[in-house]
């Protein structure tokens, strides 16, 4: 079963930022927790494994809210922009990179608000080519929403940008409070989705497919635009008929001309998490697929694996939502024309295609 709303049983406050609006509202919600002031410089204690997944710390963003995907050599990237609003997540997903990347599994929020709207102010009225944007890199964008309310703030604040587009990416179906917000389409509410018998092997501690998908319907009631995105895929004896399944129930709630897009990667991590998996998961069977050493140095499946998924995949899409774009998550030009039978050759041809989507009413 999925887990409750986050509610960490320590919270760790830096002296800096324990006055900021932000910060008073997350502590006013957890009334049962007495928050721990840390002096400047100093971090929180080391915890158990356990207890540090119930952890929260409330922070100063000191880099920028806002970073463009790094991309990778070799491989089509669509030039989205990362907005890094809070870091670490407790769905427990065994193939997440956070675990590699992030030093310690608390979750951080950063509370310094009034940085993250100068940012975002300087860079939606510097720039005049469309500005595609989300939430769900280093977090999933829902997590920590129970208790920042922030997730509205935003899709507010781009309802009336018309250039740009907020995604919100999620594997969670807690929506209840977008639903009665004026968002004048200038925001996508995503969702990350897999077969079920992958959702309960893998993502322990996410909303079932039903509830994800029964989320998105609500979501086109209340007249959002909606994202999906495939992603990881994960090859198994059977896969083809699950996806269907999935890919059937997608489409028996959700209307093709509400998806903005449609995102398709298959099962990749960095070398350094093959021993983390083994380890933390040791019955896991993520490892023990037919995966190689990519150019960027990540662990994939074999190449004609890949294109055997995302074709078959992309034609079942396509019977259903013709109009639909449908692109892939860091694949080469190659992979593209091999398993659509088209590409946008580079990655500024994948950008232009999803920047028209921005634009459509």
């Amino acid at each position: 079963m999925p887990a409750e709303p986050f509610a960490p049983r320590h919270v760790f406050v830096e002296e800096e930022v324990a006055d900021l609006p932000l910060t008073k509202r997350v502590l006013s919600r957890l009334p049962g927790v007495r928050p721990v002031v840390l002096a400047e410089g100093e971090g929180p204690p080391q915890l158990m494994e356990v207890e540090a997944h119930n952890a929260l710390v409330l922070a100063r963003q000191r880099g920028r809210f806002v970073k463009r995907c790094p991309g990778t050599r070799g491989y089509l990237c669509c030039g989205y922009l990362n907005l890094n609003v809070a870091m670490g997540c407790d769905m427990a997903c065994e193939y997440c990179i956070l675990q590699g990347y992030l030093s310690r599994p608390m979750i951080t929020l950063f509370v310094n608000t009034d940085d993250l709207w100068r940012e975002l102010d300087e860079l939606l009225q510097q720039t005049r080519r469309v500005v595609r944007i989300g939430s769900g890199e280093l977090a999933d964008s829902l997590v920590c929403d129970h208790l920042t309310d922030l997730n509205g703030e935003l899709v507010r604040y781009f309802a009336d940008q018309k250039q740009a587009l907020l995604e919100l990416k999620t594997k969670s179906d807690r929506i209840e409070s977008l639903l009665g917000i004026d968002h004048g389409r200038r925001t996508v509410l995503s969702w990350s989705l897999n077969s079920e018998a992958m959702r309960t092997a893998h993502e322990a501690r996410t909303a079932p497919l039903m509830r994800r998908l029964e989320a998105a319907r609500l979501a086109q009631g209340a007249g959002y635009r909606l994202g999906f995105h495939f992603d990881p895929l994960i090859w198994y004896e059977g896969w083809q008929q699950d996806y269907q399944d999935v890919v059937d129930q997608l489409f028996s709630l959700v209307r093709p001309e509400n998806i903005v897009w449609i995102s398709l990667g298959a099962l990749r991590y960095p070398a350094q998490m093959d021993r983390l998996i083994r380890t933390r998961y040791p019955r896991s069977a993520l490892p023990l697929g037919e995966l190689v050493p990519g150019e960027d140095g990540k662990w994939r499946y074999f190449r004609p694996l890949r294109e055997e998924m995302f074709r078959w995949l992309y034609q079942r899409i396509k019977r259903y939502a013709p109009q639909v774009a449908v692109y892939l998550c860091m694949e080469s030009d190659q992979v593209w024309r091999r398993s659509f039978g088209w590409s946008p050759k580079d990655s500024a041809g994948l950008a232009r295609l999803l920047d028209q989507r921005v634009l459509m009413p």
